[in-house]
């Protein structure tokens, strides 16, 4: 599986080239979107009466690495997710947001994964877009499918199948993963119960959402920001990211409610992508630039828990092109600007500090005076009060004895990520009321946890 220490190598990266005309080419795509696939979208929105249509599951999409774009073709691919909330119906959101040619999909299933690449048939739903088996996804656009019965339990993983009839580049897809999917032999193998494989991977291509129809009050949280979130660290397969273990703990609770993985690795609040050969766009935009597409517009939205910062300080002088610096100052600028747009999404929103990083796998990515500017920062984030709770990840992980360290039963081993322990402390300490009271906007906590 891909960690954050392999994309990022030990050495300066090359000059910045960010994609200045994305945003005119999304609403390019919008308006075709609204000419040519209106059929399409209108039934996409139809939940069953008395149900709301709530995110259980997303994955932050990015450009590949330019060195591993990988390709299809004519293969289907089984795509395994494990979603948060459960609901009676079931659509799912495909993205082409940073391919440069239409993405032709030949036939969409969705069923319950038994293990492995294998399904159960009688709970295995074909998709539909606007009535239609297949779909082109044009450059830059995203898609919705058609609403599927299919009773969904919480916490269920499920496999998305896609064939893909034309030789394609998985041009829009989400790096780390940390689950493994699957590609067939040449064919429509979407409807196979024991999955023609050909070969497995550890990302997802293509697929950015799944969205089921649930019994009010489910809603979704949203966990944003870096590899910390993605889950970098963790044991892959087992998903035992925090919001995972945030999820299972709500489930437990009798809370049918949605906690969805925001995460992209490398990213960062205030600059984009390094750019370059090694990394081109896929450490993501920055994160202020893709915080609503990613986080305040999924379906259910009502709280976001956000947990960025740490690789604008890490990269500086090291993996951030020259003339990139930031401050303290800078970084607080950044999220006081989330804390706003969530507020004005009507969403609750919880901070993070960052949590330390000495002696990082990276060289250079932690040093004195960067720590200097990372205790200011979440002291800022502690007492500031322009979120509603804090969530103090630093306290939880650091080394009581060393606080410039991570504490070594929390450490993945590379001195940056936490294990799955750490994940698990850092999820056991949000109180799950802060989460309802913040739903529900009665009260902004303002509280530390």
């Amino acid at each position: 599986m891909t960690r954050l220490t392999e994309l990022l190598p030990m050495k300066q990266a090359g000059e910045t080239f960010y994609r200045r005309a994305l945003h005119a080419l999304r609403r390019f795509a919008r308006v075709l979107l609204a000419f040519g696939l209106s059929m399409g979208v209108a039934s996409a929105d139809a939940a069953r009466p008395g149900t709301e249509w709530t995110s259980t599951w997303i994955a932050a999409p990015q450009p590949p690495l330019p060195s591993s774009v990988d390709h299809y073709r004519a293969q289907s691919l089984r795509l395994i997710v494990h979603v948060s909330a459960g609901g009676s119906q079931v659509r799912i959101r495909l993205s082409n947001l940073y391919g440069n040619a239409p993405l032709a999909i030949g036939a969409a299933r969705i069923a319950r994964r038994t293990s492995g690449a294998d399904i159960d048939p009688a709970h295995d739903r074909a998709l539909t877009f606007g009535g239609r088996t297949s779909i082109v996804v044009p450059a830059h656009a995203t898609v919705l499918s058609d609403p599927a019965r299919l009773e969904v339990p919480a916490l269920t993983d499920l496999s998305v199948s896609l064939y893909l009839p034309k030789g394609v580049a998985a041009t829009t897809v989400h790096i780390l993963a940390q689950q493994t999917s699957y590609v067939s032999q040449p064919g429509d193998a979407t409807a196979a119960t024991h999955f023609p494989l050909a070969r497995r991977i550890d990302m997802w291509p293509f697929l950015t959402g799944v969205d089921v129809a649930a019994t009010p009050p489910t809603f979704a949280v949203i966990a944003f920001g870096d590899s910390t979130v993605d889950g970098d660290g963790s044991t892959a397969d087992a998903n035992r990211r925090w919001p995972d273990a945030v999820a299972a703990r709500l489930q437990q609770a009798g809370r049918n409610v949605a906690v969805l993985n925001a995460g992209l690795i490398g990213n960062r609040l205030l600059h984009g992508s390094p750019g370059g050969s090694t990394f081109g766009a896929a450490l993501g935009e920055a994160g202020l630039a893709r915080f609503s597409r990613d986080a305040l517009d999924q379906a259910g939205a009502k709280v976001v828990i956000v947990r960025i910062g740490g690789n604008d300080l890490g990269f500086l002088h090291g993996l951030a092109p020259p003339g990139e610096s930031i401050d303290a100052h800078d970084l607080i600028a950044g999220y006081r600007r989330l804390a706003t747009l969530a507020h004005q999404h009507g969403l609750g929103i919880i901070g993070t500090t960052i949590p330390p990083s000495e002696n990082a796998a990276m060289p250079g990515y932690s040093t004195p005076a960067k720590d200097v500017i990372r205790q200011q920062v979440n002291a800022w984030i502690r007492h500031g009060g322009e979120f509603d709770a804090v969530l103090d990840f630093d306290q939880v992980l650091h080394d009581p004895s060393h606080p410039a360290r991570l504490l070594p039963t929390y450490d993945s081993g590379d001195h940056l990520h936490p294990n799955d322990a750490g994940y698990r402390a850092v999820a056991s300490a949000l109180p799950l009321e802060t989460i309802d009271k913040l739903a529900v906007g009665l009260v902004r906590a303002k509280s530390h946890m």
